[in-house]
């Protein structure tokens, strides 16, 4: 099978169209079918864009009519837990109605505002599986990681095939194991950073914690290790780190395709088997829709990503 895989959509739905055309995908009926193909998407179909609604209104007829597949992003998992009320505490939810959250989730909330439509699109969501594990190929939203997965598949039997209840609330219960597997597979590693040292993330925050390269066994220094933004980089200490058991994605594994981590520039694969496809679509200066054609090579090649730009104009 050959597979289309697209990047973090986040609410822009013109782009997704664009770009289904461009890979040669046309409507029929309500749904977008290639003749012989397939796409998976990386999760992330919400939050932050204009068109919440355009974006399901093209993915979820594509999945349901298995013209594509697709793995759950953090945006999912986030709603599901907002709209999920805590069984240990009534009236109140999974994931805290707070202002931060409330105004990252307010595009969707915006574009959905009968409780019924609102309540069925989040239960659809619990069906998107964690990850994929296809002949020649895997798909996660930020991190392939062993231990993560089989964490979940001990505790918590099928729950890649549907989310559980037992596996939401355990999973929105810092500390536990469950919690940390999956902030593992939908938000990526992070270690802390050596005490004093700081930098700033691309909203501008101060971060003291920092994500890792998962897949780059070659990583001898927090410099090396460091995955976020280059301007950040001298911010980084070149002090050595031991990463034993925190990184490395064999070469000789099959390719593996992320989103997540709203990378800039021109894409490119991050190693021969591993690619991102979140190009920031949705950042406020503008970003790229990415896709990457994939026909069965075990060793990713630049020239087969595709990807439609988002440009903002300027004041």
């Amino acid at each position: 099978m050959k597979f289309d895989l697209i990047g973090d959509i986040h609410g822009h739905g013109e782009p997704l169209v664009e770009l289904l055309e461009i890979l040669g995908y046309r409507d029929g009926g309500g749904i977008y079918r290639h003749p012989g193909r397939r796409v998976i998407f990386l999760g992330d179909f919400i939050d932050r864009g204009p068109d919440q609604r355009g974006v399901i209104d093209v993915v979820r007829p594509m999945i349901e009519a298995e013209s594509a597949l697709a793995v759950m992003g953090n945006h999912e998992f986030n709603a599901i837990a907002y709209h999920a009320e805590d069984p240990e505490s009534p009236g109140n939810f999974l994931r805290v109605h707070s202002d931060k959250n409330v105004n990252q989730h307010q595009a969707f909330l915006g574009a959905y505002r009968d409780d019924a439509e609102q309540a069925a699109l989040v239960g659809w969501f619990r069906s998107l599986p964690l990850w994929l594990d296809l002949p020649g190929l895997r798909v996660v939203h930020a991190c392939w990681d062993r231990g993560a997965i089989a964490c979940l598949d001990d505790r918590h039997a099928s729950s890649n095939d549907r989310l559980s209840d037992e596996l939401l609330v355990a999973a929105s219960r810092p500390g536990t194991p469950e919690y940390k597997a999956v902030e593992i597979l939908l938000k990526g590693k992070e270690i802390p950073l050596p005490e004093g040292r700081m930098f700033h993330d691309k909203d501008g925050h101060p971060r003291h914690d920092m994500r890792l390269r998962w897949w780059d066994g070659k990583a001898r220094t927090y410099r090396d290790a460091f995955l976020g933004p280059e301007t950040a980089l001298p911010d980084i200490p070149e002090e050595p780190l031991d990463l034993d058991g925190l990184v490395g994605y064999s070469p000789d594994d099959v390719p593996v395709f992320i989103g997540h981590y709203w990378m800039v520039g021109e894409p490119r694969t991050l190693a021969p088997n591993v690619a991102c496809l979140d190009y920031s679509i949705a950042a406020p200066a503008g970003g790229k829709l990415v896709a990457y054609r994939w026909d069965g090579e075990q060793r990713l090649q630049n020239s087969k990503f595709l990807y439609v730009e988002r440009k903002v104009d300027g004041p």
